[in-house]
């Protein structure tokens, strides 16, 4: 059974919402819902077992991914769209926490050892009341923290010592675009606050089990964007100056259109191949020498169907 007191505390923190950095005060525990149109439940949209992650992160048996509905960040290329999107239409609030906690244990049994939370910014306590469940059902997996990186600073704060791993995005280091391509006008500033906070809580280093499974770190993940290739080398240059190239980074190439972006003048297409590889060479260039580049067909192996039970195996 979940923790009552557990429970009433995040109710509370849901009455005039501040969790996200947008505190748009919204109370969330009635149906005057605020920005990212989430009430009180859980909305969990998918569990699965992933192995589609870095290989550290996914380990021999996959991390037993739990994906949460809707998204503080509304970006217009997002490959999780038909759960991420305000208009979408989600049942996934009525689940209760035993119903969810079942099911990751049920994923856990087949041999992860890694619970990853997908787009947790705006529903933070609602996730450590299932991390609280499971501790108390005798489970202790590694909690892997993957974020779009519009969090708040304070809520980082308040997750040290009970995450492991933080797995953010920086998507941006240019707001203009931040602001055409998600509606978040000041993501430069909150997103490097708190990378810088999970920095503190982790530094540079990643610590694996025997069987190179990670356990506690952190791995920043950049997106390369079709047309944005100063973008990106603006992402690295912040943090090889502001944080270390001891860092590992995922750099990815995966960008793929969506229905929404199709007839995007920049967004409707992939990545070139001369793009990537001018962002690579600036990884290059910095001195980064920990981390993870794609191959250029990965666009084929990265695009999640959430209409189906497993959204990566379709």
């Amino acid at each position: 059974m979940p923790d009552r007191n557990a429970i009433a505390k995040m109710l509370e923190t849901l009455e005039q919402c501040s969790v996200c950095p947008r505190e748009c005060g919204a109370d969330r525990t009635t149906d005057r819902l605020g920005y990212c149109r989430t009430g009180a439940g859980f909305a969990v949209s998918s569990i699965c077992q992933h192995r589609g992650e870095e290989p550290v992160v996914s380990g021999t048996y996959g991390i037993v991914n739990v994906f949460f509905g809707h998204c503080n960040m509304q970006c217009v290329y997002c490959q999780n769209y038909q759960i991420s999107r305000h208009d979408t239409t989600d049942d996934s609030a009525g689940r209760s926490v035993n119903d969810i906690v079942a099911e990751i244990e049920q994923r856990l049994a087949q041999g992860s050892t890694a619970v990853g939370f997908v787009s947790p910014s705006h529903v933070i306590p609602q996730m450590k009341v299932i991390m609280a469940s499971l501790d108390a059902r005798g489970h202790h997996p590694v909690y892997v923290y993957n974020t779009n990186g519009y969090d708040k600073k304070e809520l980082i704060e308040s997750l040290e010592g009970c995450i492991h791993v933080y797995l953010p995005d920086l998507k941006y280091l240019d707001n203009r675009l931040a602001r055409e391509f998600s509606d978040t006008p000041d993501y430069v500033e909150v997103a490097t606050a708190a990378i810088k906070e999970m920095f503190r809580q982790k530094g540079a280093n990643i610590y694996t089990d025997a069987e190179d499974s990670l356990q506690f770190g952190l791995i920043i993940r950049h997106l390369v964007l079709p047309g944005q290739v100063e973008n990106s080398k603006a992402v690295l240059r912040f943090i090889a100056e502001e944080l270390s190239t001891d860092v590992h980074i995922s750099l990815m190439s995966q960008y793929h259109p969506t229905p929404a972006v199709a007839n995007h003048p920049t967004l409707g297409r992939t990545v070139r191949r001369e793009e990537y590889e001018e962002v690579v060479a600036e990884f290059e260039r910095l001195g980064f020498h920990r981390g993870w580049v794609q191959e250029l067909n990965s666009p084929q192996s990265y695009r999640p169907d959430f209409s189906h039970r497993h959204p990566f195996e379709h």
